[in-house]
């Protein structure tokens, strides 16, 4: 693991950036890339491979002549917003511009041997747009390569300047088409992951009422009933009246009791419910993922700084693993020593060089703030993190 992520923003319509001047779609490929927090400019690069115009004269009889000049002047200008087009507009649109790439090829052909190089990019765009499986893709690919070798040759070209055209597009084209299904696959993934983060936090809150309802409903009963006692008897028998009282603050001391331990439980389920989702994210990456949970660590009375540290770090760590470790296995430890907890997170990945980000300063500074220590070792069989808080006296004894 290198860098460690930090908090993404996640555009929106209204504040969606723009490229080349020009508003990007929610759903267009700009879009998708803002969301994942890649830069508009990492999509839009490639309009550096249209230099193929301006190269492929070079192997033509004609040369550059007037006439591939003036053709340039005309249709470069409409592929570069054609290009625009394909990634600004919205997903059920943007497929045309990838076919307008392709049929300004086709119109040009019969005078324009640079129009060759528009082909390739309707062909790798209609693979990066659309939303079809790849045999259906690769099946579209065949016939409009069939179609231009047909027109092609009907116009005189030579099998040498084609034979490369089928060829690359298909291999770039799938190449691209397969990324894109497994960036959209990535995106579904995530929701997901936020899926089972959201239904964690409402089944956590339905059972906190529930255990409140069952523990506080009888018990707050009965102390109303002692009282009323109590002042039932306070004229006539001081002496019953005083032993209902004493009754009262016995049956409010066990409850407190109860309350402790119902909420030792109920941070715990929360930080199971964190483990339980970052299985979720690494075993549906193919990375095997094992985890255990001390039960002297549901026991231990976190403090709810110290959970949310615990179950940041963790999140923060198996998050940067999924991203950036490749690796094939992971753990998690949560484990109770003395008067410490620890978390440790460890993987089999490439390792490497740690270079400190905004996602390791986030998690360094939220174990420091709760007293703990965190240390991260990286090497050639994998990455560990391991962080430890102290519990404080209080803590240890149970009084809070």
């Amino acid at each position: 693991m290198a860098t460690l992520p930090h908090m993404k923003t996640d555009p929106t319509a209204a504040t969606m950036r723009t490229f080349a001047g020009l508003r990007a779609a929610p759903d267009s490929v700009i879009g998708a890339a803002l969301r994942q927090g890649r830069p508009a400019w990492s999509e839009g690069i490639h309009v550096f491979w249209s230099v193929w115009v301006f190269v492929v004269p070079m192997f033509s009889p004609r040369g550059y002549d007037q006439q591939w000049l003036l053709l340039t002047l005309l249709s470069y200008p409409l592929f570069i917003a054609l290009f625009a087009g394909a990634l600004l507009l919205p997903a059920r649109r943007s497929p045309w511009c990838a076919l307008g790439m392709i049929a300004l090829c086709f119109g040009l052909l019969p005078w324009y041997v640079s129009g060759l190089s528009y082909f390739v990019f309707g062909c790798v765009f209609l693979g990066a747009l659309s939303r079809t499986s790849v045999w259906r893709y690769v099946l579209a690919l065949i016939v409009f390569n069939a179609v231009l070798l047909t027109w092609a040759r009907a116009l005189g070209y030579p099998w040498a300047a084609l034979a490369w055209m089928p060829v690359t597009t298909v291999m770039i084209g799938l190449l691209v088409h397969v990324e894109r299904l497994k960036n959209r696959q990535d995106a579904a993934l995530r929701l997901s992951h936020d899926e089972v983060r959201r239904l964690a936090a409402v089944g956590e809150r339905e059972r906190i009422g529930r255990d409140l309802h069952d523990l506080l409903g009888h018990t707050l009963s009965m102390v109303a009933l002692k009282a009323d006692l109590a002042a039932r008897l306070v004229e006539r028998d001081p002496n019953g009246a005083q032993r209902e009282i004493g009754e009262v603050g016995g049956i409010a001391r066990d409850a407190l009791a109860q309350v402790r331990q119902a909420v030792s439980g109920i941070r715990a389920a929360g930080l199971a419910a964190e483990l339980a989702s970052a299985r979720l994210l690494l075993e549906t990456d193919g990375v095997a993922f094992a985890y255990s949970l001390d039960e002297h660590v549901a026991g231990a009375g976190l403090s709810p700084d110290v959970e949310t540290a615990l179950a940041m770090t963790l999140r923060e760590a198996v998050t940067n693993l999924q991203r950036h470790a490749h690796a094939h296995t992971a753990q998690a430890q949560f484990t109770r020593e003395g008067d410490t907890i620890r978390l440790q997170v460890s993987d089999d990945g490439r390792g490497g060089a740690i270079v400190p980000g905004n996602g390791l300063s986030g998690m360094r500074e939220r174990i420091e703030a709760v007293g703990g220590q965190l240390r991260v070792d990286s090497g050639a069989d994998g990455t560990r993190i391991d962080a430890v808080i102290p519990l404080g006296p209080t803590l240890t004894q149970g009084d809070h």
